[in-house]
């Protein structure tokens, strides 16, 4: 049991001590993911989406015929 309680705690300040090492990435990429939106401005943002809607909507359902 005492060595359970051992391994316990090596485990944890391993995944402790490497947590903020192993997030660094993601989060500078997070950041300059936000950095490249916030240059453009949002009525291109919504230009282009709704361009990406019109050229990709769903077809209209076809009614039955009997």
């Amino acid at each position: 049991m005492n060595i359970a309680r051992w391994l316990l705690l090596t485990a944890f300040l391993i995944v402790v001590g490497l947590w903020p090492a192993a997030a660094a990435p993601v989060t500078l990429a997070a950041a300059g993911a936000a950095a490249v939106l916030a240059t453009v401005p949002a009525p291109v943002w919504v230009a282009v989406g709704v361009i990406a809607w019109l050229k990709h909507k769903p077809a209209p359902a076809k009614t039955a015929r009997a």
